[in-house]
């Protein structure tokens, strides 16, 4: 049931909201918009790269939801899901066939 609630939800996201990187689908572009939470449990995240300003795109979610595989400057990175929920992000492009 959390699962189709999660998948209603993403179905009313427009391209100008602001949302968690947990929240982006599969094939979803968008750019980094904050970090949540301290800086220490966020500065390992900066020093790879994702800092605000930064596109990503969501690459693939693991088949047990974690962690998620983002794509960003030139490479691929896996995140745990409570690690992207410390991001927030603006989404550019939402992923096509939905």
């Amino acid at each position: 049931m959390l699962g189709r609630k999660r998948l209603l939800f993403r179905a009313k996201i427009r391209t100008s909201d602001v949302v968690l990187l947990s929240d982006l689908t599969p094939g979803g572009r968008a750019k980094v918009v904050r970090f949540l939470g301290d800086s220490v449990r966020t500065q390992r995240l900066r020093e790879m790269g994702l800092v605000p300003g930064t596109t990503v795109k969501f690459v693939r979610l693991a088949p047990l939801g974690d962690p998620l595989e983002i794509e960003l400057r030139g490479y691929k990175l896996s995140l745990r899901k409570h690690e992207a929920e410390l991001i927030e992000i603006q989404l550019l492009e939402a992923p096509h066939g939905g």
